[in-house]
């Protein structure tokens, strides 16, 4: 930290001249901090008289963006993140931005510009279709997922890879806001006044707390494989053809399930929030059915990729036909651990632009209130699912049942 000084957009722009072969020495460049997450600055950098030759510059702040100075965190994450990234770039190239160079003392990450990209939430959130994106972010788990598990790495190898990979302090966030606060009146907590008595009744539930409780002690104790750790719509960049994931910060080992579960969670966030969004009934069903095909699209892919990669990889060592005993595990806990990433959102810090844009309280109340509904129903109901349409249809009926009380309320 004795170095470090977070940048301005002319001290980035100053960097980025220092940094040989990034641009040319006649580039006339500029800067503009661009980011709009939680924990970070990013900077676009570009040549005036070639824009289309530019580079992010990513620096981890030493706190929450989000909170201040009053939430420290550790600049490690940016290693960790440039660490996996580089190796996501081995594990399933194409699936991930280029990096260029780092400085760790900097917290500092120079990476592939991808301006031409939209974050799939905001796509989402204008009901866009992308042909390509299921098939993509499934290969892009069954492989990350895989090539770092036990089933592929030796005993060694993997517990090398644990420390390598601890990441205790953005684990900590994500056991406080996702498991831990939304469940008591904590301080962090925010949610649209009118969710009152439903959040009341949230608190209330000790089957659910205990059914969280036991979440996050798969999240905390089983170290399947290493994890992106916050896969959520957000930290996913499309194109029509494309598919890039991004800001893998709160890398650590953890329960295959989480990742699947962070994308599963956040299609079904966008599903309750077009409730809010679109007028016409006929356009709205047809968008909620596609959210529902991705997600089944996305758990397939991730099956049959992870199959794949067992079979090639393993003889008797792991028995085949247990994979699908194993996978039906896996599919439970992501159910889990979607619902959980869906309540948090609903009711702690940290809410997602989904529901956020829906400018009318009494609008987005019905929205946010279908979301709790259906993460209340997978965490309480996750291990009576066997099958991805199993939790499609669970889906539907839960919407079913929130459009009738809607009517009669």
């Amino acid at each position: 930290m004795n170095n470090y000084h977070a940048f301005n957009e002319q001290e980035a722009v100053e960097y980025a001249r220092s940094l040989k072969g990034l641009f040319s020495p006649k580039a006339v460049l500029e800067s503009n901090e661009i980011g709009d997450g939680n924990l970070n600055l990013i900077f676009r950098i570009w040549d005036r008289s070639q824009p289309k030759d530019s580079v992010i510059f990513k620096q981890a702040l030493p706190y929450a963006r989000v909170v201040g100075e009053s939430m420290p965190l550790t600049i490690d994450r940016a290693r960790i993140e440039r660490e996996m990234l580089l190796l996501h770039n081995q594990l399933a190239p194409g699936l991930v931005p280029q990096v260029y160079g780092y400085q760790d003392e900097l917290a500092l990450t120079v990476m592939e510009d991808l301006s031409d990209y939209l974050i799939l939430r905001k796509g989402l959130v204008q009901r866009k279709l992308y042909p390509h994106f299921a098939e993509h972010i499934g290969r892009f788990l069954g492989k990350t997922l895989f090539f770092t598990s036990d089933y592929f790495l030796s005993s060694g190898e993997k517990k090398q890879r644990v420390v390598q990979f601890t990441n205790p302090e953005l684990c900590k966030i994500t056991e406080d806001l996702v498991f831990t606060d939304p469940y008591f009146d904590a301080q962090t907590n925010n949610y649209n006044p009118l969710l009152k008595e439903k959040v009341a009744q949230l608190w209330k539930n000790r089957t659910l707390r205990t059914e969280v409780q036991k979440l996050k002690d798969t999240f905390m104790t089983r170290t399947q494989s290493l994890l992106h750790g916050d896969l959520h719509t957000g930290s996913i960049m499309v194109t029509d053809s494309q598919t890039r994931v991004i800001d893998p910060e709160f890398a650590f080992y953890g329960p295959m399930g989480f990742d699947i579960g962070a994308v599963i969670g956040n299609l079904l966030l966008n599903f309750a929030a077009q409730e809010g969004h679109c007028s016409s009934l006929e356009e709205r069903k047809a968008y909620q059915t596609y959210l529902l095909g991705l997600m089944k699209q996305v758990w397939d892919e991730f099956q049959d990729e992870f199959s794949r990669l067992w079979r090639e990889y393993n003889d008797e060592t792991f028995y085949y036909p247990y994979v699908r005993s194993y996978l039906q595990e896996v599919l439970q806990d992501a159910i889990g651990f979607a619902g959980c990433k869906m309540i948090r959102r609903v009711v702690g810090l940290a809410h997602v632009e989904d529901l956020e844009c829906i400018q009318d309280p009494q609008v987005r109340f019905h929205s946010e209130k279908l979301a709790l509904a259906i993460g209340i129903k997978f965490v309480l109901h996750r291990k009576e699912i066997n099958d991805i349409l199993e939790a499609a249809l669970l889906v539907r009926r839960v919407r079913t049942e929130e459009v009738k009380s809607n009517e009669v309320n």
